[in-house]
């Protein structure tokens, strides 16, 4: 009998939810997708040290030595992203997912500018917009600079998604694709109602998971859907059939370890009944986030989680590139001696 990750593959695109790139050598998924979170976790690791280097070291030469360290760092973030991106994109067939700063969640010209931005940078280094999604949050704004950019050919993964009026926002904004992110529901539902687990099938996360699928499906949306934030391999085998599933290397381990029948419980092409089709505005869309406390909960906390990750990113930038300048000031300083002291010598050489 096959394992789990390989049934789930031949009915789902399987997606790596890692920075780690070695941790997705070992498997074999379609795309990966990053997050600040994710690619913080990463710059730890000893390995990639060389990578962050020398985007700070380009980023310095970039803006120029009168550039401060601050905007240096700035300058880096992106690139960092990028340069991630496209040492997973070295791996995986698909498309990367690579995330704008979650500071501009609420500001959809600044969400439009850096988006082209990081677009950008992939198409300096020869790769096409196919295989970038740039991942956005399912705020109002966000959804709005979703639409102008998705009419640009820049393709977008709108994130931080838990709420049913987000996912038909964003199928009506025609974005690439969606990521409701099933765990952190499930968190929300443990802490609300005190109990300590939910069976697969009444798991707050995958019902919702299930509704915007069908929903989507019956009424034609393009927009692909893609479960994330797994708590359990129970979620997984609950939403086996989904567009896409991206799931952590450990649970991806777990999941090719395991053998078992896996059975589809989503099906594109003969959705479960779902209900009536509605449309939104921005006034319908705030007062449905409003109405549903979870969702409006757990997308604070998800852009706040995201910023706190963005802003120790940068401190540690900041350290880092402080480290390289004082090594390079050390040596200059240290050549400088050197070239001193020869010339003393060769001075002394030549007195009469």
């Amino acid at each position: 009998m096959a394992n789990l990750l390989d049934q789930l593959a031949a009915m789902t695109v399987v997606v790596a939810d890692t920075g780690d790139i070695d941790a997705i050598k070992q498997f074999t998924p379609r795309d990966a997708t990053t997050n600040p979170s994710l690619i913080l976790a990463a710059t730890q690791i000893p390995t990639y040290q060389n990578l962050i280097d020398r985007s700070l070291q380009e980023s310095r030469q970039a803006m120029g030595s009168g550039a401060s360290a601050e905007e240096v760092v700035c300058e880096a973030l992106d690139e960092i992203c990028v340069t991630f991106g496209k040492e997973i994109l070295k791996i995986v067939p698909g498309r990367v997912s690579t995330e704008v700063d979650a500071r501009l969640s609420f500001d959809t010209q600044a969400t439009i500018t850096k988006a082209r931005k990081l677009i950008g940078l992939y198409n300096q280094a020869g790769i096409s917009n196919d295989r970038v999604l740039i991942k956005v949050a399912s705020t109002w704004e966000g959804i709005c600079a979703a639409a102008q950019l998705e009419r640009e050919g820049i393709h977008c993964n709108l994130t931080l998604l838990f709420g049913f009026a987000q996912a038909v926002a964003c199928a009506e904004a025609g974005v690439t694709l969606i990521s409701p992110f099933v765990g952190r529901i499930l968190d929300w539902y443990k802490k609300s109602s005190g109990r300590a687990s939910y069976p697969g099938p009444e798991d707050p996360g995958v019902v919702s998971v299930t509704q915007i699928f069908n929903y989507f499906k019956t009424y034609g949306y393009k927009t692909e859907v893609m479960g994330a934030s797994f708590r359990n391999v129970e979620e997984i085998i609950e939403l086996a059939g989904c567009d896409l599933l991206t799931i952590s290397p450990a649970l991806l381990d777990q999941l090719r370890h395991t053998d078992a029948e896996l059975e589809r419980k989503l099906n594109a092409f003969d959705p479960a009944p779902t209900e009536a089709q509605i449309h939104l505005d921005e006034a319908n869309f705030r007062q449905m986030l409003a109405a549903d406390p979870m969702a409006t909960e757990k997308l604070d906390e998800g852009i706040r989680g995201f910023c706190k990750a963005i802003e120790s990113l940068e401190t540690q930038l900041a350290h880092r590139l402080g480290q390289l300048e004082g090594q390079l000031e050390g040596q200059l300083e240290g050549q400088l001696e050197g070239d001193a002291a020869l010339v003393g010598a060769s001075a002394a050489q030549n007195q009469p």
